[in-house]
This record gives C-alpha cells, sequence and structure tokens, in this order.
C-alpha cells in the first residue's frame, strides 16, 4: 500500500497541476477576447486609443498590454496578458485576444 501512494501521489499531483494551468490558460484567453471586444466597440463609437486602452485594462487587468491599429474605418485591438505558468511551463503563458470593428465616423 505505501509503495502505490508513494508512485501514485506525484502522478496525482502532476495532474492536479496540468488541470489548475489550463483552466487557468482558458479563462485568461476569454477574458482578453471578451477585453478585445470592449475596446473594439469603444473604438468604434469613436473614442480616442487612450480610452479604449483604458477599456481593455478595465476588463483584462491593468498588466495587459493593448494594441490600436487603425487602418481606414477598422479599427483592430489586440489584447495580451500573462497566465499562471512557473515552473509547470517554463515561465509565465503568453495569452492575446483580438477584435476588429468598423469605427463610425
Amino acid at each position: 500500500m505505501t509503495v502505490e501512494l508513494a508512485l501514485g501521489l506525484p502522478v496525482l499531483v502532476l495532474l492536479v497541476a496540468v488541470v489548475l494551468v489550463t483552466t487557468a490558460a482558458g479563462l485568461g484567453t476569454l477574458r482578453c477576447a471578451d477585453a478585445a471586444r470592449t475596446a473594439a466597440r469603444v473604438a468604434a463609437l469613436g473614442q480616442t486609443d487612450v480610452q479604449v486602452v483604458e477599456a481593455a485594462r478595465r476588463v483584462a487587468g491593468p498588466a495587459a498590454r493593448v494594441g490600436v491599429r487603425r487602418d481606414g474605418g477598422w479599427v483592430e485591438v489586440e489584447v495580451t496578458a500573462s497566465a499562471v505558468g512557473g515552473w509547470f511551463t517554463g515561465g509565465p503563458l503568453a495569452i492575446t485576444g483580438t477584435a476588429t470593428a468598423w469605427a463610425e465616423p
């Protein structure tokens, strides 16, 4: 019984770590995508790039990197943030969400 526990416990801990990192990455991806959509809507309403970045960071968090690119009547917003990773993934995971919207004149 002790040998089975000694062999099985590290496997169980590793499995739990995989589940937690995967969940954190998935939730972070959803948050970045939601932040990009929110910022693209703000940009489509004719707000400045500073206001667009503020809107994205309100949703994704203050550490998120936000890029705004305007091309003709279109605006594209890209939000990048770090997810939990640490020793398990060799560093933090970079997750990105993008959204594009037609900017109102």
